[in-house]
């Protein structure tokens, strides 16, 4: 099993392992050229209303952390391919939002973190 490390899509360090951008929206000032991607991985994104409710305020992260989790759940296909990449190495998950620690793309990590810990946990 790989590490999953995200990154703002801003920052200029080069990007570990398979890439993903993880938002809903291609990040604003971000030439589609300007990245190298194995994927846009839209669908794993938060719905609009989730997104529009939590409004990226620090004070609902905890509330937006279980309803996008219940997303995540709902939507096993979109998150298969992250997993896939995940248990085969790195994946890096890319995010544009300013705050580093209330964001998707935090709550995601640990999604896919708990799912592969998981079932390496559990007796087949």
């Amino acid at each position: 099993m790989g590490e999953v490390i995200i990154s703002r899509v801003y920052d200029a360090e080069p990007a570990e392992g398979a890439v993903f951008l993880v938002d809903g929206m291609w990040p604003r000032g971000v030439r589609k050229d300007g990245l190298t991607l194995d994927g846009w991985a839209r669908d794993v994104a938060p719905s609009p209303e989730l997104r529009r409710w939590f409004g990226h305020r620090p004070e609902r992260f905890a509330e937006f952390r279980t309803r996008y989790r219940r997303e995540l759940d709902r939507n096993p296909d979109a998150v298969r391919p992250l997993l896939d990449a995940a248990r085969a190495g790195t994946v890096t998950l890319l995010y544009a939002a300013k705050d580093t620690e209330h964001n998707n793309a935090v709550v995601l990590r640990e999604y896919l973190r708990d799912y592969l810990r998981d079932r390496l946990t559990t007796p087949a």
